[in-house]
């Protein structure tokens, strides 16, 4: 089915992003791009089933929102890729804290960690002009410029 759009009074930050990103599939296909799987088959052959109708959506929905661009890498039979944008690139913490809440909480053979260590990661707040770290009882949400 189609990806659909909310309208509400008070526009949330977390409403308005799991109108794009909140289905069954899509946050799946942005792991996979984070992987580094960006063609159609391999997409399709990953994120846990995803019906090709459904991905070929979820691809042009993301396309439109600016979190991937398409690429063609094959003009005979027209064959396409799928880059994550800097903006789709900041996705990546929406999946790790997924998966950070996963490992602890649901069934899961994966865990994240960190390259160079092997340790497993936590996503944290911080704040970029105090360059801290802030614990979730120090963060609130609210108008911007309240």
């Amino acid at each position: 089915g189609e990806v659909q759009m909310t309208q509400r009074s008070v526009r949330c930050a977390v409403a308005a992003t799991l109108d794009l990103v909140g289905d069954r599939w899509t946050l799946l296909i942005v792991r996979d791009l984070l992987r580094g799987r960006l063609r159609f088959t391999e997409l399709r052959n990953s994120a846990e089933g995803v019906p090709p109708a459904v991905l070929t959506n979820r691809l042009r929905v993301l396309e439109g929102a600016g979190v991937v661009v398409r690429r063609q890498y094959s003009a005979h039979p027209p064959r396409f890729e799928y880059i994550l944008t800097p903006k789709g690139h900041r996705l990546g913490v929406v999946v790790g804290a997924l998966a950070n809440w996963g490992e602890q909480f649901a069934e899961s053979d994966l865990a994240l960690v960190h390259n160079e260590c092997g340790h497993g990661v936590n996503v944290v707040y911080h704040c970029p002009v105090c360059e801290r770290t802030a614990p979730r009882s120090h963060v609130r949400m609210v108008r911007p410029g309240s």
